[in-house]
């Protein structure tokens, strides 16, 4: 049994499948694939596509035929959501959509059912959660951690409060915090609440939607303006696109990756864009009603910023016309308006199991072999904004509140193996649970492993462990390691750079 049909779920599912299960997929949702197959098209694949094999490769190569390509690391959404889908079918994988998990039924330390939210259940030998949010694992009980640690939690020395310093996602001109009539802007935090460096808050990066746009016309929707646009929630673009001036450029808002078919990605890019500081704190513990809301606000949010740099008169005539080009594409989403469906939850809740992957591990000395390796990482350690600060600038003779971000954060890391224990939760609190997506790692070591890729990689393994386990009738902890990493090496999984 998998829950959350993301990419890696569906992998894990197949993985399950092709060991010789019977597998079901639920998932809260119509949509399949996650990101993936929800506007991230430019893959994060940068610098470790020779670490990307097993079925997460085989993905994308199945995408990459229907270009009569050998492998397509970029591809439309819409073909990304049909590969998948009939990859599912082929496997004989069972799809429960809009099914919403409730309640897990336990017996001593295993899962014996799932159950949704209109009383469907769901029983089955052995579970993953390829979820985004972790929400399995939180209804069974098993221990977790949400936003950032501390410096001194795991010993790691990028952790916590990022200091204000420059970097391309930083404020480059001043931009007042201050609010007409007195206060700050809306999410804007002061300085004095924000802790000092190092400092763990508990805050999780900035959310978005990874909007797929076109430049084809037969297939290119207006920009129009939104229901219940309010100019003046955008204060913040206005200043920064007034101290800009002449300057202003669209890579200051947003970055575009191209994709097949006239097709490109939109990703966040510079200080004010297509995320949202502080609106993705309360979301990991969030019902599904308070989660519906803050996907609203995010996607009001973003569709209100794409209109107003299209359409507005006061922002300049050469960035309406980079971004005018553009338009949703009637070729994608029809079940939301064009829309991607998927909120892109960089992180939520972190299992805390078996063993918690950190920085130490990410800048190990390789030579320290690691024996239950499951795949391999090598993405970047990869934190977007966490929040917009009034930071007191002195500007002779006065002193201003300037809006600046905090919490950007990007290192290189070499390939680093990714061990079996953290997708295992501690042994004494659930037995039969294999945690793909919200693995055991710190916030820092998160930051790296969160891209599809590795999701996918851990999916492949849980799934085939998930079989080991039902096959021997043991423990998902007392799986052949062996056994599991010869199967996966047989599959094309790597497990050493």
């Amino acid at each position: 049994m998998v829950y959350g049909a993301t990419a890696g779920g569906v992998v894990a599912a197949i993985a399950a499948a092709r060991q010789g299960l019977r597998v079901a997929l639920a998932d809260p949702t119509e949509h399949v694939g996650g990101m993936v197959s929800g506007g991230l098209g430019r893959t994060d694949v940068e610098r470790q596509e020779t670490l990307i094999g097993g079925l997460a490769r085989e993905l994308f190569a199945r995408i990459g035929r229907r270009y009569d390509a050998t492998i397509a690391w970029r591809f439309e959404p819409k073909v990304a959501e049909l590969v998948m889908r009939e990859w599912l079918d082929e496997a004989g994988v069972t799809l429960w959509p809009q099914w919403r998990l409730a309640e897990v039924e336990r017996c001593g330390d295993h899962i014996e059912a799932i159950v949704s939210d209109n009383g469907d259940r769901l029983d089955a030998h052995c579970f993953i959660d390829a979820s985004y949010e972790g929400d399995l694992l939180a209804h069974a009980g098993v221990s977790y951690a949400v936003g950032r640690d501390g410096q001194s939690r795991f010993g790691e020395s990028l952790a916590g409060r990022v200091e204000l310093l420059p970097n391309h996602h930083q404020f480059g001109v001043a931009v007042s915090a201050a609010a007409q009539g007195g206060g700050l802007l809306p999410y804007v935090q002061p300085y004095a609440v924000i802790g000092p460096p190092g400092h763990g808050d508990g805050k999780v990066q900035s959310y978005c939607y990874r909007i797929c746009l076109t430049e084809d016309p037969p297939h290119r929707l207006a920009l129009t303006e939104p229901a219940g646009y309010d100019p003046d929630r955008y204060i913040l673009v206005r200043r920064y696109l007034a101290a800009l001036a002449d300057a202003a450029d669209l890579r200051h808002f947003m970055g575009i990756g191209q994709l097949p078919n006239g097709k490109v990605d939109v990703n966040s890019g510079g200080p004010v864009s297509t995320n949202l500081l502080g609106a993705s704190w309360d979301y990991p513990e969030a019902d599904a009603k308070r989660r519906e809301q803050i996907a609203t606000e995010h996607r009001t949010w973003a569709q209100g910023l794409l209109y107003l740099l299209a359409a507005d008169t006061a922002v300049p005539t050469r960035l309406r016309q980079q971004l005018g080009r553009f338009g949703l594409p009637a070729d994608e989403f029809p079940r939301t308006e064009h829309w991607p469906p998927q909120l892109y939850v960089r992180d939520a809740r972190r299992m805390l199991g078996e063993y918690v992957l950190t920085q130490h591990d990410l800048q190990a000395d390789r030579s320290q072999r690691v024996t239950d390796t499951v795949g391999m990482g090598g993405y970047n350690i990869d934190i977007r904004e966490v929040q917009w600060v009034a930071a007191p600038i002195s500007r002779f003779p006065d002193v201003f509140d300037e809006v600046l971000t905090e919490g950007y954060l990007s290192v290189p890391v070499p390939p680093y193996p990714l061990p079996y224990r953290v997708l295992l939760p501690r042994r004494d609190e659930c037995a039969n649970l294999l945690v793909s997506t919200c693995v055991s790692a710190s916030h820092i070591a998160f930051a790296s492993f969160r891209m599809e890729p590795q999701f996918m990689i851990a999916g492949h393994a849980a799934g085939v462990a998930a079989a080991l386990a039902v096959e021997s009738d043991s423990a998902v902890h007392d799986v052949d390691i062996g056994r599991l990493q010869a199967i996966l090496r047989t599959q094309g999984q790597i497990l050493e750079p």
